[in-house]
């Protein structure tokens, strides 16, 4: 399994990034339910293989649609609380429930107006620098589905670089290590973290299937 993984297509989010999706969504040239649509075709597209999504929300969840990236969609880690939305860490330990609140991230990350379309994956409890399971399949990196995707944050980095979503990571480390070795850029400003897909991949080491 060599070959680059990627749903970047023509469709209303082409190669844009989040700020360009969320210029043409105050414009009207395209819709937030555009967007989000496409972004989840997307995702179902490559995820059989990048296994990059945790959870699939089967509404979009956007409190607020005011703010600088109104409409823009993303998936939020999963060791993050966004009401209605189960929570389970990246671990087993538990049945994750739909929590009844957001957490203090989300809520300021949703402030901006972003569309959760879902969570990403993480290791167990992100105590890992690979996004692997002892009992379930590895997040794969979209450049060299073979390597690992990094962690905390590598189902976030794995989205950012197929062309799917605007990541989210909670944490000052575990998105850089993702996107570094997914080929993204991140830009960490407060708890809000952006990344944006770069020209060539820098794969950490073999997943060990």
């Amino acid at each position: 399994m060599t070959s680059r993984v990627h749903a970047f297509t023509d469709d209303v989010l082409a190669d844009h990034d989040a700020m360009a999706l969320a210029g043409l969504i105050r414009s009207g040239e395209i819709s937030a339910a555009e967007a989000a649509k496409a972004a989840a075709a997307r995702a179902q597209q490559v995820d059989p293989t990048l296994r990059a999504v945790q959870f699939a929300a089967d509404e979009v969840s956007q409190p607020s649609t005011e703010g600088p990236f109104a409409g823009v969609p993303t998936y939020v880690k999963d060791n993050t609380d966004v009401r209605g939305l189960p929570t389970g860490h990246g671990s087993a330990a538990f049945v994750p429930k739909p929590a009844p609140r957001a957490g203090p991230f989300a809520a300021q990350l949703l402030s901006t107006g972003l569309a959760v379309l879902g969570k990403s994956r993480l290791p167990e409890f992100g105590f890992n620098a690979s996004t692997e399971f002892m009992s379930a399949e590895p997040t794969r990196n979209p450049w060299q589905p073979d390597y690992s995707s990094g962690a905390s944050s590598g189902g976030a980095a794995a989205l950012v670089a197929a062309g799917i979503s605007l990541p989210t990571g909670a944490t000052a480390g575990g998105l850089p290590i993702g996107v570094q070795l997914s080929a993204a850029y991140g830009d960490e400003r407060t708890l809000l973290e952006l990344a944006f897909a770069l020209e060539q991949a820098r794969p950490w080491r073999r997943i060990q299937d």
